[in-house]
C-alpha cells in the first residue's frame, strides 16, 4: 500500500514540477516583448513564485526518491512557438496580459484535474497541499479577491 502512495504522491508532484517549470518559461518567453514596466514587474514577482514552487516540488521528489521531470523539447518548442506568433502579430499590453492570463487558466485547470484525481487516492498531504497551493496561486493571478484581475491593473482593462 506503501508502494501505491509513493506512487501517486510522486505523480501528483512531478505534475506540479512540470506545470511550474512550464509557467516559468512561457513567462520567460514572454519577457522580452513587454513594454509596460506594471506588467513586467508583475511578471518578474509570478517568475520568483514558479522558480520557488518548483524548488518545492524538487525537495519534495528528492524526498520520494525521484528526479523532476520537465515537459519534453517538443512541448516547449510549440509554447515558445506559439509566444513568437501571439507576439508578431499583436503585442499591447493588454494583448500580453491576456496571454498571461490564458496561461495561468490553463494551468490552473491542470491542477485541478490532477488534484481531483489525487484526492481519491493515497497522496500524501504535504503533496495535496503544494498542488493546491499552485492552484490557488494561479487563479489569483487570473482574479484577485476584490475580481479585478491582476495583471490588467496597469492597463485599465477588464475582462
Amino acid at each position: 500500500m506503501e508502494n501505491a502512495v509513493t506512487t501517486r504522491t510522486s505523480e501528483l508532484i512531478q505534475a506540479v514540477y512540470k506545470n511550474v517549470k512550464m509557467a516559468g518559461d512561457s513567462i520567460l518567453n514572454l519577457m522580452p516583448h513587454v513594454k509596460d514596466e506594471k506588467l513586467k514587474s508583475d511578471m518578474t514577482v509570478q517568475l520568483s513564485a514558479f522558480e520557488a514552487f518548483a524548488s518545492r516540488a524538487a525537495k519534495l521528489l528528492a524526498d520520494e526518491g525521484v528526479k523532476p521531470e520537465t515537459e519534453g523539447t517538443l512541448t516547449k518548442l510549440s509554447a515558445k512557438w506559439g509566444t513568437l506568433m501571439n507576439t508578431m502579430r499583436d503585442s499591447p499590453t493588454s494583448h500580453l496580459a491576456e496571454m498571461m492570463i490564458e496561461g495561468a487558466t490553463m494551468g490552473a485547470n491542470e491542477m485541478l484535474r490532477e488534484l481531483r484525481e489525487a484526492e481519491n487516492s493515497n497522496t500524501s498531504e504535504s503533496a495535496l497541499r503544494l498542488a493546491r497551493d499552485v492552484c490557488t496561486f494561479e487563479e489569483k493571478i487570473v482574479k484577485d479577491k476584490s475580481g479585478e484581475d491582476v495583471l490588467l491593473t496597469s492597463t485599465g482593462t477588464k475582462f
